[in-house]
């Protein structure tokens, strides 16, 4: 009966959502579900949800919405971070018939008797101290590179953060299920490997949540440079206080790992800081940034940083702002503080007006394009390496360079998944560096 089935998936949120779809979908597959895109008619549509901004709350009841426009007898499920936090709140919304929380996602299709929709949205969820075993999961088919999770949980309390309530303890794959895995994706041609988790840098805690430390980040970043045929190796987003000199020293020396990092800063005061709870002050994102351009001069860094936490005054915004504009770093990814329930930071004095929380992120969005295209300029004559990805976007093909300057020549369906060799000569209208070829490095 399955074999006649189509199932789609719409994720809201990050890398490691994407993974984790991913591992769900190749069990719907397996069960004999033909995999569709989510803008086409299906029998089943999974929505596996976000909990971190305002915004990706609000998307949720839109996407329900578009899939029954698609289906009005479509089966919805929803899984994900807001479905262990809010499970009934979602399946309280219109068309939801599903709602699986941390522990239950990935036996999704255990949950389906039949595709019969429900009167009112069925939950199963958890305590999330339940949530204490770890699932392995990667991204594959869905592009060039492989989203790769190495850990999950969060034992950080950042005051304005829901992670830890929706995920659970810190918690890390073995070494052996990591390779493995890496293996596996290499096998199948793809060129690029993203590690993610939800703090990966605390990489090493054991498989069922215990606190012994079996391996470190370091062990696993040295054992995965080790596997053939993987290309490049990229760390994403990793804190500032578990980003270890020794890691860099690596990377810097590494046979496939790239030189980008992204390392959360969330504000450059540290009397704000403190307040969120974060575990490192402005000296040590300092030090961290000082350290990888000793060694890795061409390295992109990216920034993760919150504007409008409470208590963030004019005076503390322009602090962040001064910091970063003197900081050698090459972008900004730009959150707006929103109040999530349940957290220390919505209890707290100094709500900042929303019409000023939306100035202040113009603002870094402007500076992030500034700091991005004087990072283009300063690539401009290096030789690159660059991974085509396989979209045409108006007669174009874009890639990535190791150090992440993302270039764009006429469309070639032959370059899709292809590693070249290039020169950065300019910089186009769009802000996207345009290149000569040099030679073929390699075409699978």
């Amino acid at each position: 009966m399955n074999a006649e089935k189509k199932v789609a998936f719409y994720t809201l949120g990050c890398k490691l959502n994407f993974s984790e779809t991913s591992t769900i979908a190749r069990n719907f597959v397996n069960e004999g579900f033909k995999r569709v895109d989510f803008d086409t008619k299906a029998d089943v549509y999974v929505i596996n949800t976000c909990s971190v901004t305002d915004n990706a709350d609000k998307r949720f009841k839109s996407i329900v919405k578009n899939a029954l426009k698609k289906n009005d007898e479509a089966f919805l499920i929803a899984v994900g971070c807001y479905a262990q936090l809010k499970p009934e709140e979602l399946a309280a919304v219109d068309g939801v018939d599903l709602v699986l929380g941390a522990t239950e996602k990935f036996n999704v299709t255990s949950y389906i008797n039949d595709l019969t929709k429900n009167n009112v949205g069925e939950v199963h969820s958890c305590e999330i101290s339940d949530a204490d075993f770890y699932v392995g999961s990667y991204s594959i088919g869905d592009r060039t590179r492989a989203f790769l999770k190495v850990q999950d949980g969060c034992d950080y309390k950042c005051t304005y953060c829901t992670i830890p309530l929706a995920r659970g303890i810190s918690r890390s794959d073995t070494l052996q299920n990591v390779i493995t895995n890496a293996k596996e994706i290499s096998s199948k041609g793809i060129k690029e490997i993203v590690l993610t988790g939800v703090n990966i840098g605390d990489y090493g805690k054991g498989e069922f949540g215990n606190k012994k430390h079996e391996h470190t980040f370091l062990d696993l970043v040295k054992e995965l440079d080790t596997v053939d045929g993987i290309h490049r190796l990229r760390i994403s987003s990793i804190e500032p206080n578990l980003l270890k000199d020794e890691t860099i020293d690596f990377v810097s020396k590494s046979n496939s790992f790239v030189p980008h990092f992204h390392i959360p800063l969330q504000s450059g005061s540290d009397e704000l800081l403190k307040k969120m709870k974060r575990r490192y002050l402005t000296n040590t994102y300092t030090n961290r940034v000082s350290k990888i351009k000793e060694v890795m001069p061409n390295a992109c860094i990216g920034v993760d940083v919150i504007v409008g936490f409470p208590g963030e005054t004019e005076e503390l915004f322009l602090e962040t702002y001064n910091y970063l504009n003197e900081m050698n770093i090459s972008y900004l990814h730009v959150f707006t503080y929103s109040e999530r329930p349940n957290t220390e930071a919505v209890e707290m004095d100094g709500v900042v007006p929303k019409k000023v929380r939306a100035k202040r992120s113009k603002m870094l969005r402007g500076l992030s394009a500034k700091k991005r295209r004087a990072f283009y300029e300063s690539q401009l004559g290096n030789t690159l390496t660059v991974l085509f990805e396989n979209e045409n976007k108006e007669g174009y093909i874009n890639g990535f360079t190791e150090n992440y300057v993302k270039v764009k020549s006429p469309w070639n369906p032959d370059l899709v998944n292809t590693l070249h060799t290039i020169t950065l000569t300019e910089i186009d209208e769009d802000g996207l560096v345009r290149f000569n070829f040099e030679k073929n490095l390699a075409t699978i």
